[in-house]
């Protein structure tokens, strides 16, 4: 029997790949998706993407999807709360470990662990030191489909935002920008891939500059809502 795993899933490429990584392997199976959603916004933390297309892809997937609601700009110890009683529910329902698709910092994976320890959680890192060229590479050849809604203007100019994640986006990247974002950089959506029953269908929204960031306003296909503050 496999063991459950829960995976903190942002709806980007690497959670995708962590995902489809945990699959791939005999040990685990995958019970339910965590995400964290910031209420003021309803959209995801930091991604911006709408709520409503993060749930589109948890149906597409078929998983349940736990959304962890927290404010904008939340405390650490605001967080750390409402994730250890996400955890704690995780617990409850028989499941001792959670995915990230984290690729090499080293603080965050330990905070990770620290901070899953504490609710008596242990954690996977499936990807892990997967170099980020190669995974990059990967996720294309793999047919996954992604664009990108959120870049650190510090380091890319706006016009990076909103493009489709594929070779040509690759071959533009600056030399010091990771070619998976891992440092911030960038965010994704992905909308398509082996890892998904249905392609999710959205169209693509302004585009708008806020706290440094900038950020790609997706809208689920028909919706003719404006963008609102996209960031969370």
């Amino acid at each position: 029997m496999r063991e459950p795993i829960a995976l903190c899933f942002s709806g980007g490429k690497d959670s995708c790949l962590a995902l489809q990584e945990l699959r791939r392997r005999r040990r685990f199976e995958v019970a339910e998706l965590v995400t964290t959603v910031t209420d003021a916004f309803d959209r995801v933390s930091m991604h911006g993407v709408r709520r409503s297309l993060l749930r589109e892809q948890a149906r597409s997937i078929g998983l349940p999807l736990t959304e962890v609601v927290v404010p904008p700009e939340p405390s650490n110890v605001v967080y750390e709360r409402e994730m250890g009683r996400a955890f704690g529910g995780l617990r409850e329902r028989g499941i001792r470990r959670v995915g990230f698709g984290d690729l090499f910092l080293e603080d965050l994976r330990e905070y990770r662990e620290r901070q899953l320890s504490q609710a008596g959680l242990e954690c996977e890192f499936p990807i892990w030191h997967t170099p980020t060229d190669e995974l990059a590479r990967a996720f294309i050849g793999d047919g996954f489909r992604a664009v990108t809604v959120c870049v650190n203007l510090a380091v890319l100019p706006a016009p990076f935002v909103g493009r489709a994640f594929d070779g040509d986006f690759l071959g533009d990247l600056p030399a010091e920008v990771d070619p998976c974002g891992e440092n911030g950089e960038f965010h994704t959506f992905v909308f398509d891939g082996p890892i998904f029953d249905r392609s999710i269908s959205f169209e693509i929204g302004e585009v708008i500059e806020r706290d440094g960031f900038g950020f790609c306003d997706l809208l689920p296909a028909g919706d003719p809502v404006p963008a609102e503050a996209a960031a969370g």
